[in-house]
């Protein structure tokens, strides 16, 4: 068998090379941010922002022109999802469970179904996984945001994002385990999480519009710089709420999950449209297989920490950077041969045995959404980036 990252999904094939590299760097900010070179170190950036951004942005990308809320198209859609996300979780989750042992019968039906994340408190046995309740909730949710933005354009689907982020929050208040407190809603669900989706939906509906008219590369680079400018100042003025406790919490909810998209957005448009230094090193082949193989990487670093790096670190306390750097390179290469030999595989097998005939990676599949198609009447959005 032809390994994947040797396949037609290489870089030089894909439509957005350099967004595959920068899941990788979001991948290692995860890791370090979970096992620090140093102790007491941590990352006050939420470098989940800019995967919901990239998932915003490529699921409607790849899907919104042909959404239909039929049986048909809803099953070939949430079995393209399925067979992304689920194989890999399963796998890694049931290691987890038989070296955790202890588990109870509610907390392994959490962990499953992926419903873990929406209630508190709650057991966690792949500590990572709480993210994929988050990016769940938009699956399910995204074919009707798509309908409301061909219907009434990127307003109408916003808005009902907000509306059931209202209720999600009157839910909070009721003392229940389900959404729990406002202060949860807004840090472990989609609802508190959903304007950083829609940043990069907005970026879809954009680049969608451009691809139609022509080419989406451009000249300059004033897109990159100001998104990383953006990006850099919105991380400073972090830094500095963390240096002044007691932590204000409404700041640091407004800077993570409703400010940082925007300038995350542009930086994304940057690197489609702008050849820069940057967009190279992030399309380069060793970036390419790193982006591709970061979901693996995400889930299995956890493991990978607690059940060889800790107990090796507490043999070796002394040398906790050179542990750290031994295990990031570690993990990757477990990853990226999970990635070559499970994860690509099984999603590929999944779709020819249920007859779903996308594209096997989204970052590629991406080429799929034409202007030939049935839904290529233009998204009612304005704006120029």
């Amino acid at each position: 068998m032809r390994p994947m990252w040797l396949s037609s999904t290489a870089p030089g094939r894909q439509r957005y090379p350099a967004l595959t590299g920068i899941r990788a760097f979001g991948a290692i900010a995860i890791f370090f941010d979970h096992f620090p070179p140093w102790a007491n170190w941590h990352i006050v950036i939420n470098v989940m922002a800019f995967f919901y951004v990239l998932s915003g942005f490529l699921i409607f990308r790849l899907y919104h022109e042909q959404a239909q809320l039929t049986g048909a198209w809803l099953s070939k859609y949430f079995i393209n999802r399925f067979a992304r996300i689920y194989p890999v979780y399963f796998l890694l989750l049931t290691v987890a469970v038989c070296l955790q042992r202890d588990l109870s019968a509610p907390v392994l039906v959490s962990n499953y179904t992926l419903t873990h994340a929406l209630f508190y408190p709650s057991r966690l046995i792949l500590q990572p996984s709480w993210s994929l309740t988050v990016e769940e909730c938009f699956y399910a949710l995204a074919p009707i945001f798509m309908i409301l933005v061909r219907r009434g354009g990127f307003p109408a689907a916003f808005t009902l994002a907000a509306v059931l982020l209202g209720a999600a929050l009157g839910i909070s208040t009721l003392d229940v385990r389900f959404l729990h407190t406002p202060a949860f809603v807004f840090s472990t669900t989609f609802f508190g999480h959903f304007a950083e989706f829609f940043a990069g939906v907005y970026l879809a509906l954009y680049v969608t519009r451009r691809e139609r008219s022509g080419s989406l590369q451009v000249a300059g680079r004033w897109r990159t710089l100001v998104g990383l400018a953006g990006v850099s100042a919105l991380t400073l003025a972090m830094l500095i709420i963390y240096r002044r406790p007691p932590l204000d919490y409404a700041a640091i909810v407004l800077i993570n999950n409703f400010l940082m998209p925007a300038p995350i957005a542009l930086l994304y448009c940057g690197l489609m449209r702008e050849d820069t230094a940057l967009s190279r090193a992030l399309s380069s082949g060793i970036a390419g297989l790193l982006g591709r193989s970061s979901y693996s990487f995400y889930l299995l670093h956890m493991l990978v920490i607690d059940y060889l790096s800790k107990p090796l670190l507490a043999a070796l306390p002394h040398y906790r950077p050179a542990v750290v750097l031994v295990t990031l390179i570690g993990a990757w290469a477990l990853a990226i041969v999970l990635f070559t030999w499970y994860e690509e595989p099984v999603n590929l097998a999944i779709r020819r045995r249920l007859r779903s005939k996308d594209s096997p990676v989204a970052l590629a599949a991406a080429a799929a959404a034409t202007p030939s198609s049935p839904y290529a009447a233009p998204a009612k959005i304005h704006g120029k980036f």
